[in-house]
């Protein structure tokens, strides 16, 4: 077959203990996943889910860009699940069988453009697709981890604490969510679901350190890099 230039190259997550990589198909997200306060509004009645493209998900090592048009460059840590076996309408009781293994990762977002998108009801694409904007963790296999996973996850910046959960927290347990999920579309071998943040999100500023991870699953280090050349701050 011939192409008219060359595909892009396979997007792909390291697995621990293994030479292998995992590559990543479609990356699906759920939102609110857990209790937040009262101020941010109502719960949703059933589980919200929005996309990034496997282009933005990169190894968390290093340097995190810091994106074009914002002031607002905001951090969610999330249980990422990996999936190995594709299905559609999978029944809960049925759903970990799908799971190859689980990452920490961060659902990074301009919180500007996405607080936009939620007065008018616009799609949330301009607030969670941007370069590097899902870095992940090595992924551990499933056979690997004793479930249900008895963890919590937590993210600092700069050594202060800003977020931390228990999965036992989560609104809609993974079996829930990979189910719904599933009813939706079929699910494929390579997809990634990151499954909601808790409370605690907020800006980043260039130079920041991040350390976060979840407890038996991974850590991510990184520091946000400086802002776009001749971009300020407000310039969302």
């Amino acid at each position: 077959m011939t192409y008219l230039f060359n595909p892009p190259a396979i997007v792909s997550l390291p697995i621990r203990g293994s030479d292998a990589r995992f590559p990543v198909g479609r990356v699906f997200c759920l939102g609110r996943n857990y209790p937040w306060p009262e101020t941010y509004g109502p719960a949703p009645q059933e589980p919200v889910f929005f996309m990034k493209p496997a282009s933005n998900v990169v190894e968390a090592a290093g340097e995190l860009p810091f994106p074009p048009q914002t002031d607002e460059f905001c951090h969610e840590i999330e249980l990422v699940a990996a999936i190995a076996k594709g299905g559609a309408d999978i029944a809960p009781e049925h759903a970990l069988e799908h799971v190859f293994g689980f990452a920490a990762g961060l659902d990074m977002t301009r919180r500007d453009h996405q607080r936009k998108a939620k007065a008018e009801g616009l799609p949330w694409e301009a607030a969670k697709v941007f370069e590097a904007s899902a870095p992940m963790t090595a992924i551990v296999p499933a056979s690997e981890c004793a479930w249900p996973l008895n963890a919590a996850l937590w993210l600092q910046v700069n050594g202060q604490e800003r977020q931390r959960a228990h999965l036992s927290q989560q609104t809609w347990a993974l079996a829930e969510v990979i189910s719904r999920l599933s009813r939706q579309l079929p699910l494929r071998p390579g997809d990634l679901i990151m499954t909601g943040s808790p409370p605690g999100v907020a800006p980043l500023n260039p130079g920041d350190t991040i350390h976060a991870g979840i407890d038996g699953i991974g850590e991510l280090h990184l520091r946000v890099g400086p802002r776009p050349v001749g971009q300020a701050a407000n310039a969302a």
